[in-house]
Formats: structure tokens, sequence, C-alpha cells
């Protein structure tokens, strides 16, 4: 995995099944983004079988069957959608596309699993809503930026042994590389990425969510802007926004694309969260100056201060939780209802956000 670049971001971990071999059969599509192989580890490391891969690239496919050699190249989309033995479709579309991709997967009686955001329109999110009340079908999102993290996991742990009290702000930042020359055109492109808030914002919008257990919350203000890369004018590379919970709880955030060459890692992404008796601090892909390793966690309570190096000892419990709530029907994963608060929610940030890009103040 390369650590300089966001993109291919892919974690890995020793294998831990939670099914037998065959029990659980998934098919990958719609190869667009490179968080397909992330996706996909998580869920093979945790017992599922690979058995389909189709995008309409055949050198995407070719790269993609390197990775899975035991993974099938589909002749057409159809072909995957109409096997009865699949159960969970992973897909990493153009943004705009995941929705309706979605529905077509749902609509086939199948699960579906995409990169996140999960959503580009309200519109897109109402029809997945209702299709999802037709079928039964999941729709999850693949929000890495918590569900494949350690130092994430441990932290949410830490917050239900109630190691800081009760949760009352939780402050993100997600700084990202650019690369802007190995980015796909569609990157680039207002319409079909939907926004800086709306994309790498929804990481942390889902991580507010999670950490306070907040089943909704308002957008108080959100922001938005190119301040530097007018060679991409629908590029927006900074965002920001403060949101309230519904039990009071808050969140200011911040998205931008201005991680420098220097540092060792794709992003410095950080979370801060406060509770009535302590607070955290992720470090999660660098502890910059002292170590470029991912997940470091301090906190501090009433006990001390204190601090633990998590990587390589929590796991990714997600995926194998995830493959469980498909066979059994239940949620302990994640609620379809907490995914699409999240998407809700960063779209309504989108959708109200001051531009702040020179000359356009608005």
């Amino acid at each position: 995995m390369d650590r300089k670049d966001g993109m291919n971001y892919a974690p890995t971990y020793e294998a831990k099944p939670v099914v037998k071999p065959g029990e659980f059969i998934i098919a990958a599509i719609a190869l667009d983004h490179g968080h397909i192989y992330g996706m996909c580890n998580g869920l093979v490391e945790a017992g599922a079988e690979l058995k389909w891969v189709y995008d309409p690239d055949e050198e995407k496919v070719r790269a993609f069957i390197a990775k899975y050699p035991g993974a099938r190249a589909a002749e057409s989309m159809n072909e995957v959608l109409e096997d009865p033995e699949v159960r969970l479709i992973a897909a990493a579309a153009v943004p705009s596309e995941r929705g309706p991709l979605g529905n077509k997967v749902m609509a086939h009686g199948k699960d579906y699993f995409t990169d996140k955001t999960p959503f580009t329109t309200l519109e897109q999110l109402e029809s997945a809503r209702a299709m999802v009340a037709a079928t039964n079908q999941k729709y999850m999102a693949y929000f890495s930026e918590r569900l494949h993290v350690e130092s994430a996991i441990y932290a949410g742990r830490l917050i239900r042994q109630g190691a800081i009290g009760r949760v009352l702000q939780v402050i993100g930042l997600g700084p990202h590389r650019l690369n802007a020359s190995s980015r796909p055109e569609w990157f680039f492109e207002r319409e079909k990425y939907g926004g800086i808030l709306c994309d790498i914002g929804s990481h942390q919008i889902e991580q507010f969510l999670y950490y306070t257990d907040c089943q909704d919350a308002s957008v108080v203000h959100s922001k938005v802007a190119n301040y530097n890369h007018s060679s991409y004018p629908e590029l927006e590379d900074f965002g920001d926004a403060n949101l309230v919970g519904d039990n009071g709880a808050t969140q200011y955030f911040r998205v931008d694309w201005f991680t420098p060459d220097g540092l060792g890692t794709w992003g410095d992404g950080r979370t801060m969260i406060m509770g009535t008796e302590g607070y955290i601090e992720l470090r999660k892909y660098s502890d910059i100056g002292r170590s470029n390793t991912p997940d470091h966690v301090y906190w501090v309570n009433g006990e001390g201060e204190h601090y633990e190096h998590v990587a390589g000892k929590v796991g990714f419990p997600f995926f194998g939780e995830l493959i469980l709530d498909c066979l059994n029907r239940t949620e302990l994963a994640m609620t379809q209802a907490h995914v699409f608060k999240a998407a809700e929610l960063c779209l309504r940030a989108q959708a109200q956000a001051m531009n702040l890009t020179p000359n356009q103040l608005k």
C-alpha cells in the first residue's frame, strides 16, 4: 500500500473469517476508485469469497485479478447481477453513479457496499431509501477513515467503556494529498464528485454521528473554496462545517487538498473528541516528526495521561460484522439509518455552503 496515495489506500490485516469457505459469495464491479481494494481486502479477510469482477475497462479488471486471482472476469454487469450465488456486490463507481448503481443491485436481490460518498444528490438518497424499503436489501457505505483505521476503532471502544464520559464535541481534520496528475477526469468535475463536503467530508460527519451517538444533526454553517487550483475550476480544495447533534453535541471539521509533499503519508488526519470526563486525540496516519506510522491514540481522563500505539492490535471488525448482518439480516456493523443520515448531512452541508473562492464570494 502506497502511504502517500490516499486514492489507493487499502489496509490489510490477518484473516479472521466469520464464515466457512463458500458460505458468503461477493463480487466487485465499477472499479473507478482505488478504495475498491480496501473494501475487498476487508471482506476477503473476514471470509468472503470473491467470485466475480466486472468493469468496462479491461486494464482495471486485469489489475484487479492480479491482486485477487480467484476472481473471474464477468462479460457483463448482468452476469454478476443475475448470479444467484452472489450475496453482496462491492462497488467504487464514479460518485454520481453510486446511487443509481445501488438501486440496480438491490433490485436484483443483493446487498450493496459502496465507496463513500454514497450519493451526490438528495434525490439519489431518497430513491435509495425507497428501494431499501421495497427490497429489504442493504445499502452500506465504506467510510474508511473510521472503519479501516485502528485508532478510530479504538477510540470508539474507549468511548463505549466510558473512558471520557459523555461526548460533547468532535473536531475532525481531514487533509488529503491531491496527486492531481494521477486523478481521473471525473475527480475534477463538480457534478460527478459532488463537492468536497459531500465527498471527503462524509467521513467526518459519519464519525461525528458515531462518536456522539447522535441520530440526527443540523448543519449550522458550512464553507467551500477553490483557493489555489485555478487550473481545475470545478475543484473545491477547501471545506469546513459546524454541526449540532440532536443530543446537543457539536462538531467542527475541515477537509482540504493541501497536504505538503514533505509529509510521509497522504494526509495528517486528526480527530479530537472531548467528553465530560476527558478527551481523546487520534493521530490517524502519522505522528509527525516522531513516527511515520499510523494509529497513535492519546487520551486524558481522571486516571491520568495515556498513550497507545494501536497499529496491528485492533483489527477491522466492521467487515465480519457486515457479512453476518447480510446473512442474518441484523444491523451490528452499521445501521441503515446511520448510513443514510451521514449521507444526508454531508449533502445538506454541501448544498448550503458559502463559497469563499477568490472573486466568487456569495
